[in-house]
């Protein structure tokens, strides 16, 4: 005898409507839909992809894409303050950053000028932690609003423009200084890089600014694994995602190849990424074109298994709200979200 719907329960049902988002995949089109919000979406949303059935599980089969805030030049560097209950991100063309509220969805100017900032987020004491592209620095915001500068030059020669940032929980702040921001006026001040692009990390207790690796041409987007074993590290120069062993919390060794950003025969690239609580890596994509741009998702083995379709270049990820299980997007000249079953597995 067939089943019915009415013989499934609410739980079944909507684990079947996430499956069927696979089989969808081919009628999604990301750049044509509604992103207004003023025509609802049917579920499931047909831009969240699983590509492998290991990604189904993550899928919330009555949750779409919402783009939440339009209107920046190139917004970068999501970050979650849980004790404010607030998303901050960079606009980075035009000097600003922006605060979104949880409760009602308000969203202002946070902080202008804001010194072409990139990457932000939030160490554990609460205190947000900040890339400046026109500054060539890296500064922390105190909880009494003075600003610290943890690090401005390596070797006596300024930094290149530093450009995303973590912070380890022993209270280390790592962070990598490709130098995009020096190489146009568009997103800092353009000038000489004085030195190598490299990965540095500032130690908590003495403040002193440390090279960890220098062997990737550009090295952008950055994250630690959930148990902070391994930092993953994106060089933007190639298709490539690195992952490096993380010894003592301090020095990195037996750097090798993640994986690949190419996918069907494109060649985008990788930007800023986020791992979840099982170890998947939630990367932004971009510059493939229709059906590729947004966030591809990476098993811990390096496994491509599930996408989010864009239809604009995703440059950075972070996961928010009440339980961490949002993921904010900031994509070109717009900010998305999107509810998924798992958690971030770091506080911003």
């Amino acid at each position: 005898m067939p089943i019915t719907r009415r013989d499934l329960d609410r739980r079944t049902f909507l684990a079947a409507a996430t499956t069927a988002a696979g089989a969808l995949a081919t009628f999604a089109r990301g750049a044509d839909r509604d992103w207004s919000g003023r025509q609802p979406l049917r579920y499931p949303d047909p831009d969240i992809i699983a590509l492998d059935k290991r990604f189904e599980k993550y899928m919330v089969g009555n949750a779409a894409i919402q783009r939440l805030h339009t209107g920046m030049a190139w917004a970068e560097g999501p970050a979650w303050c849980a004790g404010g209950r607030y998303l901050l991100w960079s606009d980075i063309p035009n000097d600003v950053q922006l605060r979104r509220l949880d409760e009602d969805g308000h969203v202002s100017e946070f902080r202008r000028p804001s010194g072409n900032a990139n990457g932000n987020t939030f160490d554990f004491e609460g205190r947000q932690v900040t890339c400046e592209h026109a500054n060539r620095r890296v500064v922390r915001y105190e909880l009494n609003g003075a600003v610290t500068v943890l690090a401005q030059e390596w070797n006596g020669k300024p930094l290149n423009a530093p450009n995303d940032i973590v912070v380890h929980p022993d209270g280390g702040v790592w962070f990598t200084d490709p130098g995009y921001g020096s190489m146009k006026n568009y997103e800092g001040n353009k000038g000489e890089l004085y030195i190598k692009e490299a990965v540095y990390r500032v130690d908590p207790h003495t403040g002193k600014l440390e090279l960890v690796n220098d062997d990737l041409h550009k090295p952008n987007g950055l994250c630690f694994s959930p148990d902070t074993k391994k930092l993953y590290i994106v060089d933007s120069a190639g298709p490539h995602i690195f992952v490096y062993d993380v010894v003592d919390g301090r020095r990195l060794r037996d750097g090798r190849r993640f994986c690949s950003m190419e996918l069907d025969g494109r060649q985008g690239h990788a930007d800023g990424l986020r791992p979840d609580v099982d170890g998947n890596l939630w990367v932004a994509a971009g510059w493939g074109g229709e059906g590729y741009d947004g966030v591809h998702v990476f098993t811990p083995e390096g496994q491509r298994i599930g996408q989010i379709r864009l239809p604009e270049i995703c440059a950075n990820v972070c996961f928010g709200g009440a339980k961490r299980n949002r993921l904010f997007m900031t994509a070109s000249q717009s900010l998305y979200a999107v509810y998924v079953e798992t958690q971030g597995a770091h506080v911003s």
